[in-house]
């Protein structure tokens, strides 16, 4: 299944197709989350992992009936993002965690909200009621409008958990509702 998304005035006027992850999207996926890895504050990992480890992660994601998605403009891979789960315990499960990743030369183009767009759209299809973003550096603020212009609210914030390029780097906790969220009990 894809959707197509209009993307905001900028460079490209291609759409922007939003679609499940194929493996052979893996290289891709990696070569946009690399340069988040070693230069960036949005991730707390701090060696890149190699195309096999996505590919790993991907299909860890899918096993779980969760959604792994990519971003096409043009046909080229230039964002992705998935949903996990938030904790271990198996009272988090109706919780889910979103991480998402933009080319860093497509910022600014409206990759990112149809990502999120889609990625929540997918969840609330399940019986997932929370998602939390933990969003990388307080300073992060392209990353925090994105979720709070999809219904994500603010709630708290780590300070200095985390010690990367040379600086503390806090979190930001950000949460909303899939679906009916907690307006009643989930159906187990």
């Amino acid at each position: 299944m894809s959707t197509l998304f209009p993307v905001s005035a900028g460079v490209s006027t291609a759409k922007v197709v939003v679609e499940d992850a194929r493996q052979q999207d893996m290289a891709a996926v990696q070569a946009i989350y690399a340069p988040h890895v070693l230069q960036g504050l949005a991730t707390f990992e701090e060696q890149p992992p190699d195309v096999d480890e996505m590919a790993r992660r991907r299909e860890a994601v899918i096993s779980l009936g969760l959604p792994f998605l990519v971003a096409r403009q043009g046909g080229a891979v230039v964002g992705y993002c998935y949903a996990g789960l938030y904790g271990s315990r198996s009272a988090f499960r109706y919780c889910l965690e979103d991480s998402i990743y933009v080319d860093a030369h497509c910022h600014g183009r409206g990759i990112g909200h149809a990502l999120l767009q889609e990625l929540i759209a997918r969840c609330e299809q399940g019986p997932w009621r929370q998602m939390i973003a933990v969003v990388g550096h307080s300073g992060n603020a392209g990353s925090i409008a994105l979720h709070a212009s999809l219904g994500f609210q603010h709630m708290g914030a780590l300070r200095s958990v985390g010690y990367k390029l040379g600086q503390w780097v806090d979190i930001v906790l950000m949460q909303r509702p899939l679906g009916l969220g907690d307006a009643s009990r989930p159906c187990d």
